[in-house]
């Protein structure tokens, strides 16, 4: 069965990815392989204080979202940031167009998975209304 929406919920250690339609939901949790540690900023040490991004854990989302046709991106802190930026590299290296499907960027704690999808749900409500009343393209 195909999903057409998904949401994905991130930060540095774990992704949770909701794929769904109307009548269905495929849930997917993913642990980063290398999990974000607290660095330390040293002066005077190139690349001091940042946490190398761990691009396993990256693919593995971007896998889980394939076939979706619009997501959202959620989640605390720099994570979000950084994955957009993975795929922006990617996507100029022949790699995934994932971002041009991305319709929605969101600041967002830690929710329950039923807040989440709840709150996906909602969203691409919203999403599809606009769309429906814009006009098509010239």
């Amino acid at each position: 069965m195909t999903h057409s929406h998904a949401i994905v919920w991130m930060d540095f250690r774990e992704a949770h990815v909701f794929r769904f339609n109307a009548g269905d939901v495929e849930q997917e949790r993913l642990k980063a392989h290398m999990p974000f540690r607290k660095v330390h900023h040293k002066a005077g040490v190139i690349g001091a204080g940042h946490a190398a991004a761990d691009h396993h854990f990256f693919d593995h989302i971007i896998d889980a979202l394939s076939g979706t046709r619009e997501w959202i991106l959620a989640g605390p802190g720099e994570a979000k940031q950084t994955f957009l930026d993975y795929l922006d590299k990617r996507k100029h290296t022949g790699g995934t167009k994932l971002d041009s499907h991305l319709v929605r960027l969101e600041s967002m704690d830690h929710p329950t998975d039923g807040e989440l999808l709840k709150h996906a749900r909602h969203a691409f409500k919203s999403i599809d209304r606009m769309q429906a009343n814009s006009p098509p393209p010239p």
